[in-house]
């Protein structure tokens, strides 16, 4: 650990991921985003290893989700977005994949988020923008965030970089987030890399360091 004017900062990975300072985010692990993911059971099997440690050490743990906008709601970056995604020349052709009540917008059975688990739901790529996870984290003091899910050329990478924009160090486990399409995701890991504010790592590596502490459980004195 470097330490410096008051600071302490973590130079390996086991340095960054003290419990105290850590929280996992799992990222648009939904039902309609997985089924478009081509090893997305894989995926699926990794992150639950990742969550399964968080959770035997006592790390903060939040989910978010992407949300669709209905039609008559969304603005323009929304509808182009869609139109975009969808391949389609027309605001009438496009079908929003995400709506709320929508079986493509829950997450996947499997993590069955806890009640002490945080569930958010955002309408951006950067699960900071427009949401508050930036202030939840930062009123628990937590200063390391652990990103696993899908996807990640499409909203892992700028999650990372508007982290690290927020003073995060941001812990890619780069096995457990999954791409739609491989070429675009090796070109976001490496611009990623490239820009030198994450850590990288991978499912076995993180997951024995996640587990080994667990946080002292609240007084009740």
């Amino acid at each position: 650990m470097e330490r410096a004017y008051g600071l302490e900062i973590p130079q390996s990975l086991a340095e960054a991921l003290q419990p105290n300072r850590t929280a996992l985010l799992v990222y648009d692990m939904q039902l309609g985003i997985l089924s478009q993911i081509r090893n997305g059971d894989i995926i699926l099997e990794r992150v639950l290893k990742v969550l399964a440690a968080a959770r035997a050490g006592g790390i903060r743990t939040f989910f978010c989700r992407h949300l669709s906008l209905p039609k008559e709601a969304a603005g323009v970056a929304q509808l182009r977005m869609a139109m975009a995604w969808q391949r389609v020349h027309s605001v009438a052709d496009v079908k929003p994949w995400f709506l709320r009540d929508a079986p493509g917008f829950q997450l996947a059975p499997q993590l069955a988020p806890r009640a002490s688990e945080v569930i958010f739901d955002k309408i951006t790529m950067s699960a900071f923008e427009a949401t508050f996870l930036d202030i939840a984290l930062r009123d628990c003091g937590l200063n390391t965030l652990v990103i696993v899910g899908v996807a990640t050329e499409v909203g892992i990478e700028p999650t990372v970089r508007h982290a690290a924009d927020l003073g995060y160090i941001p812990v890619v486990v780069e096995d457990a987030c999954g791409a739609g399409h491989a070429e675009a995701a090796e070109r976001s890991v490496a611009t990623m890399r490239y820009a030198g504010d994450a850590m990288f790592t991978d499912v076995a590596t993180v997951s024995a360091l996640l587990a080994r502490t667990e946080m002292p459980a609240a007084s009740t004195m």
